[in-house]
Parts: structure tokens; sequence; C-alpha cells
């Protein structure tokens, strides 16, 4: 298939993207803005690539959304470009109304035109898949039953509320137009590439670098990890298999505290960096014997959901679709990962990465 993937040059678009072109033989077309979280280094091995393609531009602008659909003819769109990160939509909202509301509208507004203009058989085919998160729903408490794609929506925060906002306008697309969207809701993800702003990476490079490794409150919000490839299988199954209209909600079954992943990446860098090995952590901190002790716990945020748990039957029942790697697997890998990817995220933390922007 020809598949336009917005924010392709995020973190979970740019394994999918890897996934769809490495392993399917798709052909893609990255559309990115390339603002903070977009990194081209994170699609460097598929620069030379002939089934690779990216446009550097705004899904707020109709005019640029309009010619890549004309010029580049897909047979789907997978669309997962978005500001994500709650800290920074609590300080910088419009940014998130912006992209995530206005930006997601451009697009459906361009896909339908598009869509309407396709012969039968293809237009019988076509696709858009809306890529969304668990956070729409609201707070969970402890005991409380996972979200399911039932759950009425119940956001808290401005990042939450303008992704319930873009699902709504999907959903709309569909019921009004006819456009055969499909939405799916995801757990937190985590795995390679990931910017350094999302828990995992902070604690990771924090704990290398020997400083405090900042965490909320008492620690004991839950969250459900899914590992990012697992998601990208996910995707590609709900885009191909999906009934059109639909919602599917994507998780790993892996509910865990922040407190106790914390602890379980600060106990695999002891097994694989000890801290006697690590010079920038000892020249920081010369008393330190583990990276636990680097923990310090901050005033929460506001509004900080206790839990999210989401209920995958759906999806494992009509797409036989289900995660392959549970949390332990899957946080040695990614914190392996990192150990031996240093180059990249340095560059982040430099600021030099922004020079391929």
């Amino acid at each position: 298939m020809k598949i336009i993937v917005t924010g392709g040059a995020g973190f979970i678009g740019s394994n999918l993207v890897r996934f769809l072109i490495q392993e399917m033989s798709h052909e893609v077309l990255v559309l990115d803005k390339l603002t903070y979280a977009g990194n081209l280094k994170s699609l460097e091995n598929l620069s030379d690539h002939s089934g690779f393609q990216i446009k550097v531009a705004d899904i707020c602008s109709a005019k640029l959304m309009t010619a890549a659909f004309d010029e580049f003819q897909p047979d789907a769109i997978m669309h997962l470009a978005a500001e994500s990160h709650v800290d920074r939509s609590i300080h910088e909202p419009e940014t998130f109304v912006q992209t995530n509301v206005l930006g997601t509208f451009q697009l459906l507004h361009a896909a339908r035109q598009y869509y309407n203009r396709l012969p039968s058989g293809r237009r019988d085919k076509f696709r858009f898949l809306h890529v969304s998160t668990d956070e729409v729903y609201g707070s969970l408490a402890i005991g409380d039953a996972p979200f399911s794609e039932s759950t009425p929506y119940d956001p808290h925060s401005p990042y939450s509320a303008s992704k319930a906002s873009s699902d709504h306008f999907a959903r709309a697309w569909h019921d009004t137009y006819g456009l055969p969207v499909l939405i799916t809701n995801c757990s937190n993800n985590y795995g390679p590439f990931q910017f350094p702003e999302k828990l995992i990476p902070v604690v990771i490079l924090k704990a290398l670098s020997g400083e405090d490794i900042p965490i909320y409150g008492n620690g004991e919000n839950v969250r459900d990890w899914l590992y990012v490839n697992d998601h990208v299988r996910a995707l590609l199954a709900v885009l191909t298999q999906g009934r059109v209209g639909q919602t599917y909600n994507i998780g790993g079954n892996n509910e865990q505290t922040n407190i106790s992943i914390v602890k379980k990446i600060c106990g695999i860098l002891d097994d694989l960096s000890p801290v006697e090995e690590n010079a920038e952590a000892k020249s920081k901190r010369p008393s330190l014997k583990h990276y636990e002790e680097l923990i310090k716990f901050v005033p929460d945020r506001p509004s900080h959901d206790l839990r999210y748990a989401i209920n995958t039957s759906k999806i494992e029942c009509e797409l036989n679709w289900k995660p392959q790697h549970n949390f332990e697997s899957g946080i040695r890998t990614t914190v392996t990962w990192y150990l031996e990817n240093e180059p990249w995220w340095r560059d982040i933390l430099t600021g030099e990465y922004k020079s391929n922007l």
C-alpha cells in the first residue's frame, strides 16, 4: 500500500514507518512539522530507501495537506501527529488545540475531498486511521474496571481534552460524511527513540548523568505500559482488518506504578552500567552506590490522573492481536537500547539534533 503517516519523525511514528517499509514493504510518505519532538535521525536508516518519502509540513495547513493527498495518492492515512506531553499542555494549551484539534480537522477535510474523487474500487479500500490515547477516558480508582471502548470520555488535562476533541471530529467525519475512519486509543508507550521528556527515557538519562530522578507526588500513579513495536503491529492490524467506524483500545496488560518502574530501571542500570563504571555519574555524586539513591519526590502536577488501564478484549477477539512483549523483557530491551545509542540522545540533550530540523 501507499500510506501517509503524519508525525512519522516522532517516537511512535518513526517505529511505525520503519515497520511499514522494512517489514511490510509498503510505500510511505511522512508528513511532519519537525517540532522539537521530531527527529530526522530517528529515520536515518531509511533516507535512501525507495519506499520512503518525507515532507516537512504542518498538518494545520489546508493547502499542504490537500497537495500531499493529490501528489502521493495514498491508499490510507495513519494520523499520529500530535502534541502529546501533559506537562507542556498545562503551560502552553493553545499549541495543543492548534495541532491536535485544528490539525486533525484539516486532515479530515483534505482526506474527505480526496476520498470523494477516488474511483469506486479505490474508495472501497481507503482508510483513515486516527491514533489517540487512553487519557481521553479520564482517571480510574484502584480496583475499577479497565477502560473499554464504551467508557465515557472524561479528560482532565489540556492534552487529553484536545485528543478527546480530535476523536469526536474523526468519528463525526465518518458518521456525517461517510469517510472510512478507524480510531485507536492506546496506553503509555515505551521503547527505542522516545524523546527524553517522558518518564522512562527521563529516568534512564537522569540516572546515567548522576542527576536527581524526579517523581511526582508519592509515585503511586498507575499506568498500563505498551511496548512500541506491539503498538505498531496493532495499528497495522486495525488499518487492514478493523471494522470501519469502530474504535479499538490497545494496551500492554502491564499495569505498573511510577515508582516501581523507576526502581526497575535503576536496578537494570545497576546491572548493565554500574555506578562505579560510570565516570559522569561518579563525578557528580562521588558517594553514589546505586542509581535508586537519585530518586527525588517532587510536588505533584495539577489534575494528575491516578490510574489508567486498558481492556484489550475487543482487538484481541476481532483482530487476533496480543502484545508480544511483557514489561520485564521490554523495559530491559529499552534500557539496553539507550545505553547502545548514546549519540542519538546526546544530540537531543545538547540541542544538536535541531540542526537537522
